[in-house]
């Protein structure tokens, strides 16, 4: 066994898979040759267990060695010692080290054709651990289903707590983050009840958004309290994704909006707005496809870095379309008041666009790059304050933006009165 295989696996253990969720899973790996392949990643804060199940096991290999082909726990902190014993020796194999907790091997299965074993490991040093399954044997490929089931003993009664460390306070967090939103919403609706005179299509999409959020929300804590109770979402990761996918496009819809001032400045969008339309909402239905994909399965399927990467470009190349279509904006803005007659009333708009345009860039940097930068290097009990700060950081956007274009008769946005006002607000 070559150390290139086992580097990228390590690789995309530490990037792809940055996120300590444990549920009961069940899942087959088909006519598979992978040197080593990343079935979990846990972290363990008290008492643990692992189960691993298989069964309709099939080898095929110009040499079998049953010794050769297992499961095995790896921590974090062992993983350098067995980086080096591969530097080492290239052909070292990693079932051989003594710095990994050993599962089983192929020696343990009951005769073929339904090759079948399982065992249950307990683990009672805190730390963080992947599991993985090796196979050490060349031009061998292995075809069999496989059940993880990873759990805490937190309690005396006997149960089990399958939301492991730094993912336990999900369900509770994303319902304080639901009860915030829903007040945000009520209040929103009464706001709007009481200037509804001047109340324009763009709010009731922004209403629309917030009602979304706050479904996806407890959809996302009633998720996550049935895989921390009983290890299975019960359906509920169906309805979450579902909501999730309404919300993420109707942000990014009402960002592209607002930003070119359809419903406030103009009542129809022109040609290059509808084409950024028809680029954005795409983009973000492949990029919520991908962000399905990954959160179902995991890195034991072939194509998983494949479709990581696809969410990556999809997701980027949205939140670039956005930001250049808002610059652009702005130079054509500029660009039109030295030639028509609404010269000041243009510049005036200057302002206000580039105080919501910093706004969203801000945004998206921060849920793109710092979340994800927090994520990776967060210790593994604290990979929930990651998730905190991504609610945080929308709902504050969600608040700014809200008030910045909520429906009153003096809004700066489209509303010019004071020329000389304006000209000096524009020449700041």
């Amino acid at each position: 066994m070559t150390i290139l295989p086992f580097l990228a696996a390590v690789f995309v253990l530490q990037l792809l898979y940055t996120l300590t969720v444990a549920e009961i899973k069940s899942f087959t790996i088909s006519n598979d040759s992978r040197p080593v392949i990343l079935l979990e990643k846990f972290g363990i804060i008290e008492i643990g267990h692992v189960t691993v199940s298989v069964s309709s096991v099939s080898v095929s290999s110009p040499i079998l060695d049953s010794s050769k082909l297992g499961f095995f726990v790896l921590s974090e902190e062992s993983l350098p010692h067995v980086l080096l014993e591969l530097q080492q020796n290239f052909s070292f194999c990693v079932l051989d080290s003594h710095y990994i907790l050993h599962f089983f091997t192929f020696v343990d299965l009951s005769p073929p054709p339904r090759s079948q074993f399982s065992k249950s490991y307990p683990i009672t040093s805190p730390n963080d651990y992947s599991l993985f399954f090796a196979n050490c044997v060349p031009e061998t490929r292995v075809s069999m289903k496989v059940h993880t089931e990873i759990y805490h003993d937190l309690y005396p009664n006997g149960s089990r707590d399958y939301l492991l460390a730094g993912s336990a306070q999900l369900p509770g967090l994303y319902l304080v983050f639901f009860l915030c939103y829903l007040s945000f919403l009520c209040f929103w609706l009464c706001f709007c009840w009481n200037h509804k005179q001047i109340v324009k299509r763009i709010h009731l999409l922004m209403t629309a958004l917030l009602l979304v959020k706050s479904l996806t929300l407890i959809c996302a804590a009633v998720y996550k309290h049935y895989v921390k109770v009983t290890g299975t979402a019960h359906g509920w990761n169906i309805v979450f994704y579902i909501f999730q996918f309404i919300s993420v496009v109707l942000l990014f819809m009402v960002i592209v909006l607002i930003g070119n001032g359809w419903s406030f400045l103009k009542p129809k969008l022109h040609v290059k707005e509808k084409k950024l339309l028809v680029i954005v909402v795409p983009l973000q239905v492949l990029a919520n496809i991908a962000s399905i994909v990954i959160g179902e399965t995991g890195p034991y399927t072939q194509d998983w870095v494949i479709w990581n990467q696809i969410f990556f470009l999809a997701d980027i190349t949205c939140c670039c379309a956005i930001v250049f279509a808002m610059v652009w904006s702005m130079c054509c803005l500029r660009e039109t008041s030295k030639t028509d007659g609404k010269a000041v009333k243009n510049l005036a708009k200057l302002p206000v666009l580039r105080k919501f345009y910093v706004l969203v860039i801000g945004y998206l940097f921060f849920t793109r790059i710092v979340v994800v930068v927090m994520k990776m290097k967060a210790d593994f009990t604290y990979q929930w304050v990651s998730n905190a700060a991504e609610e945080i950081a929308t709902l504050s956007f969600y608040c700014l933006m809200f008030y910045m274009f909520r429906p009153i008769e003096k809004n700066e946005y489209c509303d010019v009165d004071d020329e000389e006002e304006i000209v000096e607000l524009s020449l700041k």
